[in-house]
């Protein structure tokens, strides 16, 4: 490969969407393993690439995304410190710089997959270098794959630490702290105690609700429309109190507000629920100043 002053994560070439009969699988590839292994190379004393891209290429081709993704993981692991809290200063070292976007980051950051696996199965026996390499993983990729885990072996730790996230300056750290807390986030595990209460992730919620970022706003409706697949009288109180605290405001954060109610019960009012229409219309007059 030609001498670059890109880090290899920024030498990735990827699509910006998903096209239409190419499987994502194929990021997962000779070229992908091969820059991983330069960025490992650059800070792990005595790291061989070569045994890396051999043992990580294996049978490659026969596997899906995530199988390709833990197999590249488990070839990054064989040369990184056994224990996962002295491998973490370096696989975050090993890290190209944060996202400066929120959107249109395309398929790129997909360079990260392996990562994630690599965080999702090793990481949870040390939680502090864990979570600290997922807080640094969210800032280029995502980290809602990662951080499930430990939701579910550290819950009351977890949920600690990411109501400090949800201050946090980074509108990447702030949207994992509802993204990663999803009950029913698609393509991930699921988190049974919080698909069974709702009342775990709410002060995250409510700390998140006017948040500036539309990025961040439209994972806290999201989020609100997980709940509502089990607790959807759970979800319509909360939207309606929410709603009721800026029924006198017609300013910008007001209209945010309403905007993560329309969003949040779009499936319910196209159901034809009565009270989830009833609410979104509310929330769309109040859009128009004509609150009824």
């Amino acid at each position: 490969m030609p001498k670059t002053n890109l880090h290899p994560a920024q030498q990735f070439v990827a699509p910006s969407s998903m096209q239409l009969g190419v499987p994502l699988k194929d990021l997962m590839d000779r070229r992908l393993v091969a820059l991983i292994g330069q960025s490992l190379a650059a800070v792990v004393p005595g790291f061989d690439a070569r045994r890396f891209q051999t043992r990580a290429v294996r049978d490659l081709a026969a596997l899906e995304l995530k199988e390709r993704a833990l197999a590249i993981a488990e070839a990054m692991a064989e040369q990184l410190p056994a224990e996962f809290e002295k491998a973490a200063p370096l696989l975050i070292q090993a890290l190209g710089p944060p996202l400066e976007a929120t959107e249109g980051n395309g398929l790129a950051t997909f360079f990260y997959l392996p990562h994630s696996q690599l965080i999702a199965t090793r990481g949870t026996l040390h939680f502090a270098s864990g979570m600290a390499t997922n807080y640094e993983l969210t800032q280029r990729f995502t980290a809602e794959f990662s951080i499930r885990p430990f939701l579910i072996e550290h819950r009351n730790e977890s949920l600690k630490l990411l109501t400090r996230w949800a201050k946090d300056p980074s509108p990447h750290v702030r949207r994992l702290v509802s993204e990663g807390t999803r009950p029913r986030l698609p393509w991930a595990m699921r988190l049974p105690e919080f698909q069974a209460d709702p009342q775990l992730a709410l002060p995250l919620l409510e700390a998140l609700k006017d948040d500036p970022e539309l990025y961040v706003r439209r994972s806290v409706a999201n989020h609100i429309g997980d709940i509502a697949k089990d607790h959807l009288d759970f979800a319509l109180d909360l939207c309606e109190s929410w709603l009721k605290q800026v029924a006198k405001s017609d300013d910008a954060q007001a209209e945010n507000r309403r905007w993560i109610v329309r969003h949040a019960v779009r499936h319910p009012a196209k159901k034809e629920h009565d009270r989830a229409g009833q609410i979104r219309l509310l929330a769309t007059k109040a859009r128009h100043g004509k609150r009824a």
